[in-house]
């Protein structure tokens, strides 16, 4: 077998455009090898397949096409049987099942008539599952073409919005999801109103990039605000400056910026996948530092609450695949995945949502930027609330959802939303981002009500009919755990590749703890050649190996008597950014945090543009 392997790799060109594409295709035969060993079935057939198809199709094989088999194969677990239509790209060994991987499927449906086995294999499916996953996330950027795609959609999908305004909102409509919304929400709602109505909002600069192109310390040397947030009570002198005095005393004061002159958020792509590009829009400093005040009172009011803080989570995934696991198993609970959730929320369905609570409305309205500049498109007027980027977008997108799945429960018992409803239902709800957990028996009215109000569910990601159920990164069958590791980046090959050694470290780690030996020993072989991999504990500071073994100590620290191995550091060093005076006092002010301040806040602050790998002795634990 080894062998044929090493006759089937050279088939791949030594000198590909792909620089990493063999060792790709070698961490995918090493993937093979341990399923292959676990499921009791041959991988040679399998391996031939894929790097012929490497060898043709390249890089987007295993990033596109082999991650369409993982979700077909899904579809026919969700199903009960595999259907004729699907796995399109594969040739097929009869009339059901591909001929790719078929030692594993095998043991999940039966190949004859490709109906689901009574006990299919658990190992199986986690097989297939891994095996068509592995490079699914690999970070990667995208063609132009697919580049200037995500932009149209961008826009298409803001377009669709603003069609939903128009046509099919209706005043009747708008009225239930504020009566829903009072209902589910509003204690929250009430608590926050009285937060902003009380002058009690505590805004702050989050780490990321901003419209303006403010960074780091820079950020509170800010005196741009716009007469919007001013009217809505948001007042310069109270989020500007550290006092009223220093408001008083400054000979310059805030640059006023009228509604038709404000920054509008600058919409950008960033690396994902080889697919499709993120699309996010970054916010100017003064929306982000208004946006995270009201963020953080939305999200403590949510916690703090007895009724939703297990509804609605924004910290804690460990609920949600603790249900979708039960759900797996006993099949009451289905799993929802809305598409482009955070672009297609509404910003009139926003303000039907807190019409009650008319400060809040006035706050989160004013710091809402209302344009978009979208690469090779122009400005564009906003019917979405708000984008990726937008500091509320997570917590508002969260109320929405919990107050349409709520009206799709009643709409279930051909009920109006009652207090009742809420407590019967509330431990059968999760919401977190656009993952949602809602029960079986109201899956079809639930939809109904999410696409009513203009969100969309993506059906392949969606599980109710089967065993199969997944839910923020983690993925269940029958009550078992069937998640994958994925590759995020490439295989390091020199030190200087400190992310893609951070990353590939993590992934030894995770593959070595599912189970994976072969694999991880050789993503071993391959970090030895680039850094040391001693035995580490994971408190330890260096980078190393994770291991059920006990680590061994290569010497003794002379100063303070404990072992010692020599591995890589991860070190990174924020950028200068000078920071005083008023500034300087405003952001002591603002501190969230009881700890003093990391020294040197003041002179260095902002996400590191460089990240280096040292080498040094450091404890194993």
């Amino acid at each position: 077998m080894e062998r044929e392997k090493a006759m089937t790799l050279e088939l791949l060109p030594s000198n590909t455009k792909e620089g990493q594409l063999k060792s790709h295709v070698l961490l995918m035969s090493r993937v093979l090898e341990d399923t292959g060993i676990r499921c009791c079935t041959s991988t040679t057939n399998d391996l031939n397949t894929i790097v012929r198809r490497v060898d043709t199709e390249g890089l987007s094989f295993l990033t596109i096409t082999l991650p369409s088999f993982g979700k077909d194969f899904e579809r026919c677990l969700d199903r009960g049987s595999v259907d004729s239509a699907l796995f399109t790209s594969f040739a097929k060994r009869g009339a059901w099942l591909p001929a790719l991987l078929q030692g594993y499927t095998s043991q999940v449906f039966d190949q004859y008539t490709g109906d689901l086995l009574e006990e299919p294999s658990i190992d199986a499916i986690q097989a297939v599952r891994q095996i068509s996953y592995l490079f699914k996330k690999l970070e990667r950027p995208c063609t132009e073409a697919r580049v200037k795609a995500a932009f149209v959609k961008f826009l298409e999908c803001d377009d669709q919005v603003r069609l939903w305004e128009q046509q099919a909102s209706t005043p009747q409509k708008l009225r239930e999801f504020e009566r829903a919304t009072t209902l589910v929400l509003g204690k929250v709602l009430t608590e926050v109103n009285q937060q902003v109505y009380d002058y009690d909002i505590r805004p702050n600069h989050g780490p990321g990039a901003t419209a303006d192109r403010l960074k780091a310390n820079g950020k509170w040397t800010n005196r741009v605000w716009t007469s919007r947030l001013e009217k809505a009570g948001l007042l310069a002198s109270d989020f500007l400056y550290p006092s009223v005095s220093h408001f008083l005393a400054d000979p310059v004061g805030p640059t006023w910026l009228e509604p038709e002159a404000e920054i509008p958020v600058r919409v950008v792509s960033v690396p994902k996948t080889l697919k499709t590009p993120r699309i996010i829009a970054i916010e100017p400093t003064h929306m982000q530092f208004v946006q995270q005040g009201l963020k953080d009172a939305l999200v403590g009011a949510i916690e703090q609450d007895n009724n939703l803080r297990d509804v609605i989570g924004f910290r804690d995934q460990n609920l949600n695949h603790t249900m979708a696991c039960h759900g797996s198993a006993v099949q009451d609970l289905a799993t929802l995945d809305l598409s482009e959730a955070s672009d297609r929320v509404s910003n009139l369905l926003v303000r039907s949502m807190l019409s009650r609570y008319s400060f809040l409305l006035e706050s989160v309205m004013s710091s809402r930027s209302y344009r978009a500049d979208v690469p090779g498109y122009g400005v564009h007027h906003l019917a979405k609330f708000a984008s990726m980027g937008s500091a509320l977008t997570f917590p508002v997108e969260a109320m929405v959802f919990c107050t349409l799945v709520f009206m799709g429960i009643a709409r279930g018992l051909k009920s109006q939303l009652t207090p009742k409803i809420l407590s019967d239902y509330r431990r059968s709800v999760r919401v977190y981002g656009d993952d949602l957990i809602v029960p079986v028996n109201f899956v079809h009215p639930v939809i109904e009500t999410l696409e009513a109000y203009g969100l969309k569910v993506n059906q392949d990601k969606s599980f109710w009919t089967g065993k199969f159920r997944e839910s923020c990164g983690k993925d269940y069958y029958d009550g078992q755990d069937v998640s994958v590791v994925k590759v995020g980046k490439d295989i390091p090959t020199r030190r200087q590749d400190a992310r893609e050694i951070v990353a590939t470290v993590e992934l030894r780690n995770h593959m070595y703890f599912s189970g994976y030996w072969r694999t991880a020993a050789y993503l071993d072989e391959m970090l030895g050649k680039v850094i040391p991999m001693p035995i580490v504990e994971t408190t330890s500071p260096g980078l190393g190996r994770h291991s059920y073994l006990s680590w061994e100590a290569e010497r003794e620290c002379p100063y303070l008597q404990r072992p010692l191995v020599r591995a890589a550091v991860l070190k990174s060093t924020p950028p200068v950014s000078m920071l005083d005076g008023a500034g300087a006092l405003l952001k002591f002010f603002l501190k969230r945090i009881d700890e003093p301040y990391e020294l040197k806040h003041l002179e260095r602050a902002g996400r590191p543009e460089f990240v280096n790998i040292k080498t040094r002795w450091v404890p194993p634990y």
